[in-house]
């Protein structure tokens, strides 16, 4: 029986995954009033502490954080001094390059991962290293044949989303069972012991992507 979902049980996102930008936010004045904000919650300081500190204006300050002006090289060295921070890191986020990689059908590599099991064929569906979200993912085409060992008990750091494209598995987190269809997900904590228990229709694929912070 398929179960309805009234709208107001929806759960609603923390983001709006299609918000666009406008170009305010993406100009220089924006980028070092987010900057001069980070920073000063860094330090726990009001508005009114870094005004005392600095001798700007709590009008003057609102607006660099707003970035609806542009402060000068004298005002941005005396933020600095107050934050104790050096001047070029409120143009940090301005310059940061925004990565993305294009892999192309057929052209995913295929790696060992640790703990990769006989018969399990990962391959890497892209890679981007130490960026601005601190977050780092792994992204994984994952194919399953008659010669796959079942192994339950894979953990590791981090959450894990899997999507299940093609064949059918038996899949265990922790104490529970999954039977995964195509189209069916799952999304866990890694640190639990994991893995597929048993392989029901072969060959079987999935996606895997696997999230963790940087520095893991």
């Amino acid at each position: 029986m398929t179960k309805s979902t009234d709208a107001a049980d929806t759960p609603e996102l923390a983001q709006d995954p299609h918000r666009v930008r406008d170009l305010n936010e993406r100009n220089l004045e924006s980028a070092i009033g987010r900057e001069v904000r980070a920073f000063r919650h860094q330090k726990g300081m009001t508005v009114a502490d870094l005004a005392n500190a600095t001798g700007l204006s709590l009008g003057m300050l609102s607006k660099i954080e707003n970035g609806i002006t542009s402060p000068s090289l004298t005002t941005l060295q005396i933020l600095a001094h107050a934050l104790s921070t050096p001047i070029t890191s409120f143009f940090r986020r301005f310059e940061e390059r925004r990565e993305a990689m294009h892999v192309k059908a057929g052209d995913a590599v295929e790696i060992n991962r640790a703990g990769t099991r006989s018969g399990h064929q990962y391959n890497l569906l892209g890679h981007i290293g130490s960026n601005a979200s601190g977050v780092m993912v792994e992204p994984y085409l994952i194919t399953l044949s008659e010669t796959s060992d079942v192994f339950p008990t894979f953990q590791h750091d981090g959450l894990e989303l899997l999507y299940m494209l093609e064949g059918v598995i038996d899949y265990r987190h922790g104490d529970n069972h999954y039977l995964l269809e195509p189209g069916d997900s799952l999304f866990f904590d890694a640190d639990a012991p994991h893995g597929p228990d048993g392989l029901v229709q072969l060959p079987a694929r999935y996606l895997s992507i696997i999230c963790y912070p940087q520095g893991n």
